[in-house]
């Protein structure tokens, strides 16, 4: 066997116990697998990986690390956010008025308006969706019209109507 020759079958699966996530497990049972006799393209075949795949995943055992070590995988703690926590707060707590209360001309919050207020406000760039992304972590949701029950209030309705016409259906507080 090329890989492994350090490691137990025994050590692979006290390491087995010891491992949380799909991925080190996957690895593990490979590795133990692997010991057992079973071959790459075989392993390859059960997990639906490229054979490239469960290479690296047994040469990552390769190492002077523990067994639960080798197998998992590094925390990637993703980009850095453009607006900081302080920021933030403010964000969501503008949002949850209307757009008039900063001094702008529109009825309700959309990721457009979203998109010119932060930079304008902030100094930053953010995409469209992502500018939905913010909307919906400060706690709005996007509403839609909904069909009129026919013993509605009519005064009511048209309130409503008038409101929604007014914001264009668009992000509103829950």
């Amino acid at each position: 066997m090329d890989h492994l020759d350090e490691l137990s079958v025994e050590e692979l699966q006290d390491a087995l116990d010891n491992v949380d996530g799909k991925k080190p497990t996957q690895r593990l049972l490979a590795a133990i697998s692997y010991k057992n006799g079973v071959t790459q393209t075989e392993l390859a075949e059960w997990y639906d990986v490229q054979r490239r795949t469960i290479y690296n995943w047994l040469t990552r055992l390769d190492t002077d690390e523990s067994p639960e070590q080798a197998v998992s995988d590094d925390k990637r703690t993703g980009r850095k956010r453009k607006l900081s926590d302080t920021q933030q707060e403010e964000f969501e707590d503008t949002v949850h008025d209307p757009p008039s209360e900063v001094g702008i001309d529109a009825p309700a919050w959309t990721p457009a308006l979203v998109q010119e207020y932060l930079e304008e406000t902030y100094d930053v760039e953010y995409s469209i969706p992502s500018c939905r992304r913010l909307l919906k972590e400060a706690g709005l949701s996007y509403q839609k019209p909904r069909r009129k029950a026919a013993e509605a209030d009519e005064n009511e309705q048209e309130a409503f109507y008038d409101e929604l016409k007014k914001s264009g259906g668009r992000w509103t507080p829950r």
